[in-house]
């Protein structure tokens, strides 16, 4: 029961005071004006006006109710359902209601006029809440209601309706009421302090708890004035929530519980979320599709290259045939188990589409409401391509004429969850040129389409400055920040790197050193000085890049080695300025294993941001975060976007690293091979994302080696905690069968993989062959992962087949090279004819006078 409901009784009306009415009470709108969002029930009070076809159709669109005079109900009695019909009557009309009109409906509007003498008359509508028992009885009457009808009314079980003209939200005085005073008059407080105890839900996560607080009446009229939570501290008084933390609300609406004594306050969290410990709720974190629906937002934002998720946002038509691929399997599964893991499976991939396309769960539930409210129905049938077809009878072919087998894998190989996980394999002897131009493609990237996305975030970060930094970090990572920058020193004094593992320190440094010796062995430091004629002396020589900006992936990640990476090189070339840049945890805080790698490489600040935002703020700048001359490391789409963004753009005057793709390895094996080492080498980059590019090419193994190496693929998957992205990835990898190392080191430089690992016999004189890799691990004790992380190479690697043009990150990428040339006046006499010949052949006259009037000439 609603303490009062409002009619819309003149034209036009103001917007905030339809927005606070709304907060509290149901709007009833007569049937001619023009439906809104915030009107609730539909009002027909001339049965000739208006048909049942018009009732139906305004039920359809957007009325919870149609409240209908007497004749029009017994028309639409067996049509509509009573729950959604309320009887328009008079009082001298209420005898004329029959059982079967009573019954067809949910409730009752009671017109009475002072003229009759009823007004507000209590001891009437008491008795005709007793005729319609069960149903919602609502009085309209001309006179002003005072809080204190509005009790006595709610006390025989029935509300007022108070025209808008009548309602205000200034101070109720002798011709109008305030909403507040309207709300609150029925509600009585049971403590002592008259407060009244208030249930928060978050509306956009179908009503869960967020916590229990105490409002006032003060709180409760600010909150229906400003739309924003207001409650009552009972240590503080008013309290407007996230005034200070910016974990502000939106109300949505205002209900009282059914003892009138509790209030229930709908709204719609900002920031770190209700609770003051920086969770949603009070009562512990998301689950269920509130959780899902979370994690795939944040994923769409900053999921790393070629994770599970990733994939299904890049590439459409894959999403499309998972969603299709598990209904499918719904409709075929039996046990109660089945069905259950099935639709679980197809809500997964469901909720991804729509995450990408901007649905949130909150959004379906209207549209199921919606849908709920609908009164006509459609017939019911599917779609002609949805039934089954006839399938004419094939005669069966002699085994002799069987189809043979493609010697190219399918697109889409049979998926089966509960069987081996095996690579699909391929003989390349077999296949057309069409065919292995093939194998060597990757996924495709579309990246205008991401550009387009990532170009609003970067040009807000550039417009504004620190505060679209802050604004940005508190909408993607869920942490309000003071200021986006950390300034050294990182480590020891930082809170955070006081929770380092000594023992992670002790890798960490060990990794440090091995890092370093070997890119300080790369520093190009003497100049090339070369005499290409006599008096002509040609000179280069390196100059750090000043300022640098290195990308982090963080958040919910910990990636000192990235850190090390990238931090590495540019200490080791003497940049002047290391900016960082890395997503910040919950509480805002970096973890202390980046906090330590920063204090190593000498980093000067650390930006607490992730994203496009962050890459915007490294090229442009802030008032607080340096603009850099160049931006490394890898990241999510949305980074890889904004990097190509920027590049391109002469404003800012930056350049990256590389491009970036989903993570691969090609792996060429013959028969000194062991199986269990090849298949580990396999699974270390299978496990990244269902993305990822993982490929054996077997040099003349038998089918019995091959046989071994696809068991220890399936046995070592089994146990990694990481099984579910492995089976999709293995299932869509390579086995490559050749005949002979150099068929196969050809089709390894042809595909120019990231990481090239060499289980060959001789396997070191093999290196000279290799002309397209990011970087070679050469015999069977380099696995991939020592060059991951410490033996002294750097990581991060071009994918996606830029091996052919690109090299990995080193020293010299954080260098750049400038010539210089030295002209003596003997050698300008022997170069100077020259040069004068080529610049009149090419009409540049005043190129061939700066030599002409040295010379004389």
């Amino acid at each position: 029961m609603f303490p009062f409901l409002a009619l819309l009784d003149s034209e036009p009306v103001d917007e905030e005071l339809l927005l606070a009415v709304s907060r509290v009470a149901p709007v009833i709108a007569r049937s001619g004006s023009t439906p809104e969002s915030t009107i609730r029930y539909f009002l027909v009070e001339d049965s000739t006006s208006t048909d049942v076809n018009e009732i139906i159709t305004l039920l359809d669109n957007s009325a919870d109710k149609a409240i209908v005079p007497l004749s029009l109900a017994k028309s639409l009695l067996g049509t509509v359902p009573p729950h959604r019909l309320l009887l328009l009557l008079d009082v001298a009309n209420v005898s004329a209601v029959s059982d079967s009109v009573r019954n067809a409906v949910s409730g009752v509007l009671l017109k009475t006029s002072s003229s009759s003498g009823f007004g507000f008359d209590v001891d009437l509508v008491h008795s005709v809440s007793r005729f319609f028992v069960g149903a919602a009885v609502h009085v309209l009457a001309p006179d002003l209601p005072t809080p204190s009808i509005i009790r006595k009314l709610a006390a025989v079980g029935a509300s007022v309706v108070i025209p808008f003209s009548q309602l205000t939200l200034g101070s109720t005085s002798q011709t109008m009421i305030n909403i507040a005073d309207a709300f609150l008059a029925p509600i009585v407080s049971d403590r002592s302090d008259g407060l009244f105890p208030t249930v928060v839900s978050s509306d956009p996560q179908g009503k869960r708890s967020l916590g229990l607080v105490y409002s006032s009446c003060e709180s409760v009229a600010e909150s229906i004035r400003t739309g924003k939570g207001v409650y009552h501290s009972r240590k503080h008084g008013l309290w407007r929530k996230g005034e200070t933390s910016g974990a502000t609300q939106d109300v949505v609406r205002i209900r009282v519980d059914c003892d009138t004594d509790a209030l229930e306050f709908s709204v719609v969290q900002h920031g770190a979320g209700f609770c003051h410990l920086n969770r949603a709720s009070c009562f512990g974190d998301l689950d269920g599709l509130a959780a899902l629906e979370r994690t795939l937002a944040l994923r769409l934002v900053d999921a790393p290259q070629g994770s599970y998720t990733r994939r299904l946002f890049n590439d459409e038509e894959l999403l499309k045939a998972k969603i299709m691929e598990e209904a499918d399997e719904l409709c075929r599964a039996k046990t109660k188990e089945e069905v259950a893991f099935e639709a679980a499976d197809l809500i997964y991939f469901t909720l991804a589409r729509c995450v990408a396309a901007g649905v949130s769960i909150r959004d379906i539930e209207h549209s199921l409401d919606k849908k709920a409210m609908k009164i006509s129905r459609r017939p019911g049938n599917a779609k002609p391509q949805w039934l089954p077809k006839a399938e004419p009878l094939k005669a069966e072919l002699p085994k002799a004429e069987a189809p043979r087998a493609s010697s190219t894998p399918s697109s889409k190989p049979p998926f089966d969850r509960n069987g081996p996980i095996q690579m699909q394999t391929v003989d390349i002897s077999a296949v057309s040129l069409e065919d292995r131009a093939k194998l060597l493609k990757r996924p495709v990237l579309r990246s205008d389409e991401m550009i387009a996305k990532v170009k609003p975030i970067v040009d807000d970060v550039r417009a504004r400055g620190d505060s679209a930094l802050r604004e940005l970090t508190a909408k993607f990572d869920k942490v309000q920040l003071d200021t986006p920058l950390l300034l050294p020193p990182f480590y020891p004094l930082a809170p955070e790197a006081q929770h380092l593992d000594p023992a992670v320190r002790d890798a960490i440094d060990a990794a440090y050193s091995n890092v370093y010796k070997f890119h300080a062995a790369q520093i190009d430091g003497a100049p090339l000085v070369v005499e290409t004629m006599p008096g002509v002396t040609c000179t280069r020589f390196a100059r750090p890049i000043a300022r640098v900006g290195l990308y982090v992936p963080g958040g919910t990640a910990v990636l000192p080695s990235t850190a090390l990476m990238l931090g590495v090189p540019a200490q080791v070339a003497g940049c002047e300025k290391i900016v960082m840049a890395t997503p910040p945890r919950a509480d805002g805080s970096i973890s202390p294993e980046v906090l330590y790698v920063a204090h190593k490489v000498g980093a000067h600040a650390i930006l607490r941001a992730g994203g496009a935002q962050a890459v915007a703020a490294l090229a442009y700048g802030t008032e607080t975060v340096p603009k850099v001359d160049k931006i490394f490391g890898p990241g999510n789409q949305w980074v890889t976007a904004a990097k190509m963004l920027v590049q391109n753009d002469t404003d800012a005057l930056v350049s990256i690293d590389m491009p970036a793709g989903p993570s691969e390895v090609l792996v060429i094996a013959d028969d000194t091979c062991n199986p269990a080492f090849v298949a580990a080498d396999l699974l270390s980059q299978a496990e990244h994302g269902i993305d990822s590019q993982v490929v054996l090419v077997a040099s003349s193994l038998s089918e019995a080696m091959l046989a071994e190496v696809e068991k220890e693929v399936d046995k070592q998957a089994h146990a990694l905690g990481r099984v579910d992205i492995v089976r999709e990835s293995v299932a869509k990898s390579l086995i490559v069968k050749t005949q002979g190392t150099d068929i196969a080191m050809e089709f390894s430089n042809d595909y120019a993989p990231e990481h090239l690992i060499l289980h060959l016999r001789d396997a070191p004189a093999w290196v000279d062959h290799v002309k397209n890799a990011g970087s070679v691990f050469v015999g069977p004790y380099s696995p991939e992962s020592c060059g991951d992380y410490a033996s002294g190479t750097n990581h991060t690697l071009p994918t996606n087949g830029y091996a052919r043009q690109f090299s990995g990150v080193n020293t010299q990428s954080f260098q750049k090279h400038i010539t210089s040339q030295e002209v003596t006046m003997e050698g300008l006499q022997t170069l100077g004819p020259i040069v004068v010949t080529l610049a009149d052949c090419e009409g540049l006259q005043a190129h061939a006078n700066a030599v002409r009037i040295r010379l004389g000439m």
